[in-house]
Order: structure tokens, then sequence, then C-alpha cells
């Protein structure tokens, strides 16, 4: 189980540290997959890495990260470097592109292990029958990165970052650049994990909510750095009750619907959110509070 308490996160930058994510607070029961939604620059990501600490960039503020009653050293590199790939693991966004292309994928994974003191030889046939769950054939250990396509590039990594069984996976934007049916065969592949105890439970972070309705157990949305609202798919999609997750989905297209004839509205912009969090004068904490039995939501107003 991974627990997060008032997890604050800051990134350093020339004018000044800039707080990206203000007190989050939330947990993820075994089993479960939650799906971490908002748009781009809202501090998904920024969350997703601080949970696993592989952004230098970062700055621990405040708050704690708990996986399986212990608590994680997320302000200490040096100290996450035994938990990482072991304990929390994570498919990073423009996974696609973390392959090293001057590497067979057998070789690269037989390095990988080896850094973590792990036997390859061993590992080896787990490995060719997670590759063939995923409809990948073994032969794709002696290509090379260029020769496979981006959903195949896709499920490589996913099999890689789940080869050690760790307790949460975080999925930063697995199905992105993906064609709609790679994409669902990306969710299914991570479903079957979760389901065969590969994984315990997982965090996949996007900004589509209708890839979340095939996969998660349960939602929780975020804008400017804060958390907004909480509940369950079916919650979050047909009774969604923050403006922000009303207008995000929303933006869902609609069959039929002429989008000419009908205006999208907005909502306060990004920068001037995390302005506000860094304010001392617009910092007003909104905890979400659960306005029905699994269903939490944050107040909101001017900040």
């Amino acid at each position: 189980m991974l627990t997060v308490d008032n997890l604050s996160i800051a990134y350093r930058a020339l004018s000044g540290d800039v707080l990206a994510l203000k007190n989050a607070s939330f947990s993820v029961a075994d089993g479960e997959i939650m799906g971490l939604a908002g748009e781009s620059g809202s501090g998904k990501s920024t969350l997703g890495r601080a949970l696993i600490k592989l952004d230098n960039r970062m700055r621990h503020v405040s708050g704690t990260v708990s996986l399986d009653g212990e608590t994680l050293p997320i302000d200490d590199d040096r100290a996450m470097i035994p938990y990482r790939f072991k304990r929390v693991s994570i498919v990073p966004q423009y996974a696609m592109s973390a392959l090293n292309p001057t590497r067979r994928i057998g070789r690269m994974i037989s390095e990988l292990l080896t850094s973590r003191g792990m036997d390859f030889d061993k590992l080896r046939p787990e490995l060719e029958r997670r590759l063939l769950l995923v409809d990948l054939p073994v032969e794709v250990l002696t290509r090379y990165p260029i020769e496979l396509s981006g959903g195949q590039k896709q499920r490589v990594v996913t099999v890689i970052s789940t080869l050690l069984n760790p307790s949460l996976l975080i999925a930063d934007e697995i199905t992105s650049a993906l064609d709609v049916s790679t994409q669902k065969a990306v969710a299914r592949s991570l479903v079957e994990f979760r389901d065969r105890g590969f994984i315990k439970s997982a965090i996949v972070i996007t900004h589509d909510l209708s890839i979340l309705a095939q996969m998660a157990d349960s939602i929780l949305v975020m804008h400017g750095g804060r958390l907004v609202e909480r509940g369950s798919v079916k919650a979050i999609v047909d009774a969604p009750m923050h403006p922000y997750t009303k207008h995000l989905i929303g933006s869902l297209p609609e069959v039929g619907v002429r989008y000419a004839d009908r205006k999208l509205a907005g909502v306060s912009g990004l920068n001037a959110a995390l302005e506000a969090m860094s304010s001392p004068d617009g910092d007003r904490d909104r905890p979400l509070r659960e306005i029905s039995p699994g269903h939490w939501v944050a107040a909101w107003g001017q900040a």
C-alpha cells in the first residue's frame, strides 16, 4: 500500500524555488490501479517522479511517502537507489525514447540487471514468459530499438520496469503517441500484470480520461499543483463535482456533436495557480473532503 501525506515539491529556478506540488495526501491500496489526471503542467508528472526521486531539479519541501509501511527516503537520491526497480519502478514519459539505440534489447536488460546485482541468466526464462504475455516474440531480445514499432517499444519498457515485481509501478503517459488499438493493448497489458501479481498497485499518469476508463479503478484529478477530486472511475466520469474536473470531462469529444457550433469553456491558467501557491497571500489549503462514500473533492473559488 502506498501512503502519501502532505507532500510538497518545488523546482529550483534562477528566480527562486517554484512550488509545483502542494500538500498532496492520498493512498493507493494493494491491487488498485489509480489514474492521475490533469492537463499538461498540472503537476501530475512531478508527483509521479517525486515518489521515486528521479529529477535533480526537484526539492523536497515537506511531507512523507510510505510504501508497505516503510517510509521512503525520497529526499535522498542515493538512499533511494535500493528501492528503485525492486520496490518502486517507473515507465517514464517518452519511454519509447528511453531505450539505448546502440544496444540490443537483451544486452540492455542484462546490463541493467547486473547493475542491480541480479543474474540475467536466471531471470531470462521469466523475461521471455512476460514478453510472450504482451505479444512480443522472444527474438525481440536480439533486436535494436529502431527495429521495433512504438507500441513494441512501450511494451518492452513495461516488461523491463516490472521484471522484479515492484510493489508500485508509476506509468507516465504510457499511451501517448500510440494509435487507438495499440493504446488498448498497452492498457490491457498493465491490467494483466496487476492481475497476475507482477505489481501490487499502479499509478497511471495521463491527460486522457478515456484511457483511464478502460484500465483504472479510481481517478485522482490535479490542477495547478493541487489535488482537486478523487473517486471511482464511475463517480469522476458520471458525476464530477469540481469545476475543473467538469471541464476536463467536457473536453472529451462526443459522437455526433459539431464543435464548430459549441464553444469550449476554459479554466484559470496554470501560471496563475502556481504563483498563488508560491505567494504567502494566496496559499490557502484546500484539502479533499469526502462528499459521498469514496468520493472526495476540494473547495474551489478565488485563491
